[in-house]
């Protein structure tokens, strides 16, 4: 599975009727509601704000919503593109500002799934890489050698402490966990506390 690595947009016209969609990276479902409200106000003249979302490592969680446009003409449509991408934490919103044609049923289906291929079609991504949550305290004499340990793991230092020693939490790849655990015990001689927690 690959991730979303940023935002992006794109927009496409059909019969005058104006369809942007914007892909999101989303880590969980609750986060979806918040999108959706924001993308109306940022557009407050559009008809609809469609979305389909793939969530999780496997990315076997879903949602969509057609958003008042006929049954399964919106959402899902975009979302079966969605489900084929191999993209997962990824959240898409259709924006359709009618331009005064009806598309009919078949129309709608291939309007917004021409959506999120266009769209698909720019994004960047990335491997997902399962990741694990770190924090360990360690005297001052080793912390300019862990500090090159982790960027060699590719961790992310997300906080560091200074007090009588210092701590460091972030977050890095869980293949790696049992690497850096071994280097830290190894430096010290067995005496600082290492703690690993599932994102």
């Amino acid at each position: 599975m690959r991730i979303l690595k940023e935002r992006a947009q794109c927009e496409i016209e059909v019969k005058k009727s104006r369809f942007i969609a914007i892909a999101q990276p989303v880590q969980a479902l609750s986060q979806i509601k918040d999108f959706v409200t924001e993308t109306r106000a940022n557009h407050p003249g559009a008809n609809h704000v469609v979305h389909a979302a793939v969530i999780g490592p496997k990315g076997d969680l879903y949602s969509y919503s057609d958003d008042h446009e006929p049954k399964n003409t919106a959402g899902r449509p975009a979302l079966e593109v969605l489900k084929g991408s191999a993209v997962t934490n990824i959240l898409i919103l259709i924006v359709r500002y009618f331009g005064g044609t009806l598309l009919g049923t078949g129309g709608l289906v291939k309007a917004y799934g021409d959506s999120a291929k266009e769209l698909l079609s720019i994004i960047k991504t990335e491997e997902l890489i399962e990741k694990m949550r770190f924090s360990f305290t360690i005297p001052y004499n080793l912390y300019e050698l862990v500090k090159i340990d982790l960027n060699l793991l590719e961790a992310d230092i997300e906080h560091e402490e200074f007090t009588t020693d210092v701590t460091i939490s972030g977050t890095l790849p869980k293949t790696n966990a049992e690497h850096i655990f071994s280097r830290i015990r190894e430096r010290s001689g067995g005496q600082c506390s290492v703690s690993f927690t599932d994102l």
